[in-house]
Formats: structure tokens, sequence, C-alpha cells
């Protein structure tokens, strides 16, 4: 299933990432200064997918990626494509998953392996 994962960043602003089924990214939000702020992008994107836009673009080395925009602000850039088909596959899959992705919080915890690290 895909999901959409909130995580913290070291200078203290959250961040979400939306993961495909298979766990690849294939985009990640601005920083947001509050978890809250987050969550409602979260919850407006799965109920107004449609007043969404998605804008494609290309690097300079020439990568595909599309970003996320709403009244003209990005709310979201992708990751880069190697194929102009390969972005639309990315975009279709967003658009085919997102209704019933799941939201997973990882920003409580700082170090989440560090558990795993003690154990060794």
């Amino acid at each position: 299933m895909s999901a959409f994962v909130i995580s913290k960043r070291d200078n203290g602003n959250y961040k979400f990432t939306f993961a495909s089924r298979k766990g690849k990214t294939i985009f990640t939000s601005i920083a947001c200064r509050e978890k809250t702020d987050c969550e409602k992008i979260i919850e407006t994107i799965q109920g107004e997918l449609d007043s969404f836009t998605f804008r494609k673009a290309r690097t300079g080395s020439g990568k595909y990626f599309f970003r996320i925009t709403r009244g003209g602000f990005v709310l979201a850039t992708s990751r880069k494509f190697s194929t102009e088909l390969m972005l639309q596959k990315g975009i279709d899959q967003f658009l085919k998953y997102v209704p019933e992705a799941e939201t997973l919080d990882f920003s409580l915890n700082d170090d989440i392996f560090a558990e795993v690290e003690e154990e060794e």
C-alpha cells in the first residue's frame, strides 16, 4: 500500500514524502514548521485532489520531474525520472493510490535505528 510518510528534519522542520507500494519515494513536500501543516496538506491532497495541478519540468541534465501546486504555490517536488514515460507513470501511480494511502508518522522518534545499533 502507498503511504505518506511524515518525518522531522535536522533543522526542526517537518516534511512528508509519498512512497509507492514498492516503497519508492514519488515526491517530497516543502518544509513545514509544524507537523500539523503536513497533516493538513495530506488531508487536502486526499480530499481535494482535483484542485491541485501537476507542472512537468526538466532538469539541465535532461531528467524529468513534476511539481504539485495549488493556487500557484508549490507544495511538493517529485523525484527525478529518466524518461517522460516514467514521469507520467509516477503521476498516474500517485493519482491511483493517493485516496487509499495511509499516513505514517516517523517524526516522533529522532533516531528510529538507535535500538538496533545498541543491540549489535
